[in-house]
Protein backbone atom coordinates (compact mmCIF):
# COMPACT_ATOMS: atom_id res chain seq x y z
CA UNK A 1 0.00 0.00 0.00
CA UNK A 2 0.99 3.49 -0.93
CA UNK A 3 2.20 5.02 2.40
CA UNK A 4 0.69 8.53 1.55
CA UNK A 5 -2.37 7.89 0.34
CA UNK A 6 -5.04 5.85 3.35
CA UNK A 7 -8.29 4.54 3.00
CA UNK A 8 -9.44 3.30 6.39
CA UNK A 9 -13.02 3.03 8.62
CA UNK A 10 -12.10 5.57 11.31
CA UNK A 11 -14.03 5.85 14.85
CA UNK A 12 -13.49 8.54 17.53
CA UNK A 13 -14.32 7.95 21.45
CA UNK A 14 -14.07 10.33 23.80
CA UNK A 15 -12.99 8.65 27.09
CA UNK A 16 -11.66 8.84 30.72
CA UNK A 17 -8.81 7.82 32.87
CA UNK A 18 -10.60 4.51 34.16
CA UNK A 19 -11.97 3.31 30.69
CA UNK A 20 -8.57 3.89 29.49
CA UNK A 21 -6.87 2.27 31.67
CA UNK A 22 -8.87 -0.74 31.26
CA UNK A 23 -9.06 -0.75 27.44
CA UNK A 24 -5.37 0.04 27.29
CA UNK A 25 -4.66 -3.68 29.40
CA UNK A 26 -6.40 -5.47 26.24
CA UNK A 27 -4.65 -3.47 24.35
CA UNK A 28 -1.84 -4.20 25.35
CA UNK A 29 -2.26 -8.28 25.32
CA UNK A 30 -3.28 -8.12 21.59
CA UNK A 31 -1.60 -5.45 20.23
CA UNK A 32 1.98 -4.32 19.68
CA UNK A 33 3.39 -0.60 19.79
CA UNK A 34 4.05 0.73 16.54
CA UNK A 35 6.57 2.57 15.18
CA UNK A 36 6.04 6.10 16.93
CA UNK A 37 4.66 4.29 19.76
CA UNK A 38 5.26 7.77 22.25
CA UNK A 39 5.00 11.20 20.32
CA UNK A 40 4.39 14.36 20.07
CA UNK A 41 1.78 15.43 17.28
CA UNK A 42 1.35 19.23 15.96
CA UNK A 43 -0.99 19.74 13.04
CA UNK A 44 -1.94 23.08 11.58
CA UNK A 45 -4.66 23.24 9.79
CA UNK A 46 -5.43 25.79 7.06
CA UNK A 47 -8.82 27.28 6.11
CA UNK A 48 -10.42 30.53 4.59
CA UNK A 49 -10.54 34.07 6.58
CA UNK A 50 -13.99 33.14 7.46
CA UNK A 51 -13.27 29.26 8.78
CA UNK A 52 -15.49 28.13 6.09
CA UNK A 53 -13.82 24.24 5.75
CA UNK A 54 -14.20 23.84 9.50
CA UNK A 55 -17.78 25.21 10.00
CA UNK A 56 -18.62 23.01 6.77
CA UNK A 57 -17.24 20.13 8.72
CA UNK A 58 -19.00 21.12 12.22
CA UNK A 59 -22.38 20.26 10.96
CA UNK A 60 -21.55 17.13 9.84
CA UNK A 61 -21.96 17.09 6.03
CA UNK A 62 -21.84 13.25 4.13
CA UNK A 63 -18.49 14.71 2.36
CA UNK A 64 -16.18 17.02 3.59
CA UNK A 65 -12.68 17.94 3.49
CA UNK A 66 -9.56 19.62 5.38
CA UNK A 67 -6.14 20.46 4.90
CA UNK A 68 -3.65 20.27 7.28
CA UNK A 69 0.38 20.66 8.09
CA UNK A 70 2.10 17.90 10.20
CA UNK A 71 4.64 17.54 12.13
CA UNK A 72 6.38 15.27 14.65
CA UNK A 73 8.07 16.48 17.66
CA UNK A 74 11.55 16.26 17.08
CA UNK A 75 11.19 15.17 13.29
CA UNK A 76 12.57 17.83 10.48
CA UNK A 77 9.63 16.67 8.35
CA UNK A 78 6.49 18.20 7.39
CA UNK A 79 3.14 16.36 5.98
CA UNK A 80 0.87 18.33 4.21
CA UNK A 81 -2.43 16.44 4.37
CA UNK A 82 -5.82 16.39 2.57
CA UNK A 83 -8.10 14.52 4.74
CA UNK A 84 -11.28 13.38 2.93
CA UNK A 85 -14.58 11.75 5.19
CA UNK A 86 -17.37 10.18 4.01
CA UNK A 87 -19.74 10.00 7.17
CA UNK A 88 -21.76 6.83 7.23
CA UNK A 89 -20.60 5.24 3.98
CA UNK A 90 -18.14 2.15 4.90
CA UNK A 91 -20.98 -0.32 3.91
CA UNK A 92 -21.24 -1.93 7.15
CA UNK A 93 -24.13 -2.69 9.73
CA UNK A 94 -23.14 0.05 12.12
CA UNK A 95 -24.41 3.30 10.87
CA UNK A 96 -21.64 5.19 12.63
CA UNK A 97 -18.29 4.21 10.66
CA UNK A 98 -16.55 6.79 8.68
CA UNK A 99 -14.79 5.84 5.58
CA UNK A 100 -11.45 8.38 5.72
CA UNK A 101 -8.96 8.94 2.72
CA UNK A 102 -5.73 10.64 3.64
CA UNK A 103 -3.26 12.07 0.49
CA UNK A 104 -0.22 13.59 1.88
CA UNK A 105 3.48 15.07 0.42
CA UNK A 106 6.49 15.16 2.32
CA UNK A 107 8.42 18.66 2.62
CA UNK A 108 10.56 20.19 5.15
CA UNK A 109 10.19 22.66 7.60
CA UNK A 110 12.06 25.17 5.81
CA UNK A 111 9.89 24.56 2.89
CA UNK A 112 6.76 24.76 4.42
CA UNK A 113 8.19 28.50 5.54
CA UNK A 114 7.84 29.36 2.19
CA UNK A 115 4.87 27.72 1.20
CA UNK A 116 2.98 29.92 4.00
CA UNK A 117 5.04 33.20 3.00
CA UNK A 118 4.38 32.28 -0.62
CA UNK A 119 7.58 31.66 -2.17
CA UNK A 120 6.77 28.55 -3.28
CA UNK A 121 3.93 26.01 -3.89
CA UNK A 122 3.45 22.79 -2.94
CA UNK A 123 4.22 21.44 -6.24
CA UNK A 124 7.28 23.11 -6.57
CA UNK A 125 8.32 22.01 -3.22
CA UNK A 126 7.27 18.25 -3.49
CA UNK A 127 9.91 18.36 -6.27
CA UNK A 128 12.74 18.32 -3.83
CA UNK A 129 10.90 15.34 -1.83
CA UNK A 130 9.41 12.55 -4.60
CA UNK A 131 9.29 9.37 -2.89
CA UNK A 132 6.34 8.04 -5.06
CA UNK A 133 4.83 8.71 -8.40
CA UNK A 134 1.85 9.83 -6.99
CA UNK A 135 3.96 12.91 -5.12
CA UNK A 136 3.45 15.50 -7.81
CA UNK A 137 -0.20 14.60 -8.04
CA UNK A 138 -1.57 15.29 -4.74
CA UNK A 139 0.98 18.20 -4.07
CA UNK A 140 -1.46 19.44 -7.55
CA UNK A 141 -4.17 18.66 -5.46
CA UNK A 142 -3.53 20.55 -2.44
CA UNK A 143 -2.18 24.07 -4.37
CA UNK A 144 -5.71 23.27 -6.44
CA UNK A 145 -7.23 23.16 -3.35
CA UNK A 146 -5.31 26.31 -1.45
CA UNK A 147 -5.91 28.84 -4.23
CA UNK A 148 -9.96 27.46 -4.70
CA UNK A 149 -11.04 28.45 -0.66
CA UNK A 150 -8.39 31.05 -0.67
CA UNK A 151 -6.23 28.88 2.47
CA UNK A 152 -3.75 29.68 4.94
CA UNK A 153 -2.56 28.40 8.45
CA UNK A 154 -5.85 29.16 10.98
CA UNK A 155 -5.16 27.32 14.31
CA UNK A 156 -2.46 24.42 15.48
CA UNK A 157 -3.74 21.83 17.91
CA UNK A 158 -1.24 19.21 19.11
CA UNK A 159 -0.94 16.42 21.47
CA UNK A 160 0.55 13.50 23.27
CA UNK A 161 0.02 10.62 20.97
CA UNK A 162 0.11 6.80 22.67
CA UNK A 163 -0.39 4.49 19.09
CA UNK A 164 -0.83 0.73 18.49
CA UNK A 165 -0.67 -1.60 15.61
CA UNK A 166 -2.44 -5.16 15.17
CA UNK A 167 -3.72 -7.63 12.93
CA UNK A 168 -5.57 -6.62 9.01
CA UNK A 169 -4.10 -2.49 9.39
CA UNK A 170 -6.08 -2.39 12.98
CA UNK A 171 -4.55 0.81 14.49
CA UNK A 172 -5.39 2.16 17.78
CA UNK A 173 -4.41 5.39 18.99
CA UNK A 174 -4.60 7.65 22.21
CA UNK A 175 -4.50 11.52 22.43
CA UNK A 176 -3.69 13.46 25.94
CA UNK A 177 -2.58 16.63 26.63
CA UNK A 178 -4.49 18.49 24.24
CA UNK A 179 -3.65 22.15 23.60
CA UNK A 180 -4.49 25.17 20.72
CA UNK A 181 -3.64 28.32 19.25
CA UNK A 182 -4.74 30.26 17.03
CA UNK A 183 -1.69 33.04 16.33
CA UNK A 184 2.19 32.62 15.91
CA UNK A 185 0.99 29.70 13.94
CA UNK A 186 4.56 26.92 14.31
CA UNK A 187 5.55 23.62 15.41
CA UNK A 188 5.95 24.63 19.09
CA UNK A 189 4.61 24.87 22.13
CA UNK A 190 3.44 28.10 23.55
CA UNK A 191 2.83 29.28 27.61
CA UNK A 192 -0.26 30.81 26.45
CA UNK A 193 -1.76 27.83 24.73
CA UNK A 194 -5.12 26.60 25.93
CA UNK A 195 -6.43 23.26 26.51
CA UNK A 196 -9.17 21.77 24.57
CA UNK A 197 -11.17 20.42 27.02
CA UNK A 198 -12.72 21.92 30.33
CA UNK A 199 -11.47 19.03 31.63
CA UNK A 200 -7.83 17.97 30.70
CA UNK A 201 -7.67 14.39 31.50
CA UNK A 202 -10.34 13.77 28.69
CA UNK A 203 -8.83 11.43 26.40
CA UNK A 204 -9.34 10.91 22.44
CA UNK A 205 -9.07 7.21 21.29
CA UNK A 206 -9.75 6.67 17.89
CA UNK A 207 -9.68 3.14 16.30
CA UNK A 208 -8.54 2.79 12.74
CA UNK A 209 -9.15 -0.50 10.12
CA UNK A 210 -9.36 -1.65 7.02
CA UNK A 211 -12.57 -4.12 8.10
CA UNK A 212 -14.46 -5.12 11.06
CA UNK A 213 -13.24 -4.66 14.40
CA UNK A 214 -12.42 -7.73 16.06
CA UNK A 215 -14.75 -9.83 18.63
CA UNK A 216 -12.17 -8.97 21.53
CA UNK A 217 -12.06 -5.35 20.51
CA UNK A 218 -15.43 -4.61 20.71
CA UNK A 219 -16.15 -6.84 23.92
CA UNK A 220 -13.65 -4.94 25.85
CA UNK A 221 -15.07 -1.38 24.82
CA UNK A 222 -19.17 -2.59 25.41
CA UNK A 223 -17.94 -3.72 28.97
CA UNK A 224 -16.41 0.16 29.59
CA UNK A 225 -19.30 1.61 27.98
CA UNK A 226 -17.18 3.43 25.06
CA UNK A 227 -19.12 4.54 22.60
CA UNK A 228 -18.00 6.00 19.46
CA UNK A 229 -18.89 9.89 19.03
CA UNK A 230 -18.86 12.49 16.27
CA UNK A 231 -15.88 14.46 16.98
CA UNK A 232 -13.56 16.88 15.28
CA UNK A 233 -9.94 18.59 17.58
CA UNK A 234 -10.49 21.27 15.08
CA UNK A 235 -13.82 21.78 15.12
CA UNK A 236 -13.43 21.81 19.31
CA UNK A 237 -10.78 24.38 19.09
CA UNK A 238 -12.76 26.36 16.66
CA UNK A 239 -15.99 26.39 18.89
CA UNK A 240 -13.65 27.29 21.72
CA UNK A 241 -11.89 30.28 19.92
CA UNK A 242 -15.81 32.17 18.80
CA UNK A 243 -16.74 31.24 22.16
CA UNK A 244 -13.42 33.18 23.93
CA UNK A 245 -14.20 35.81 21.25
CA UNK A 246 -17.82 36.70 21.99
CA UNK A 247 -17.07 36.44 26.13
CA UNK A 248 -14.68 39.39 25.33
Amino acid sequence: MNEKIFERVEKKYLIDESQYQAILQVIKSKMQPDRYHQSEIYNIYFDSSNYDLIIKSIDHPLFKQKLRARSYGGYDKVFLEIKTKLMGQANYEEHDNNLGFKRRVLITHKDYDKLTTHKKTVTELAQNNIETSHDVQIAEEIDYMINLFQLAPKILVYYNRESYQGADGLRVTFDTNLKYRNKTLKFHKNSRDRSLFQNDKCIIMEIKAHGFMPLWLVKILSSTHAYPTQFSKIGKAYENIIRKEQNV
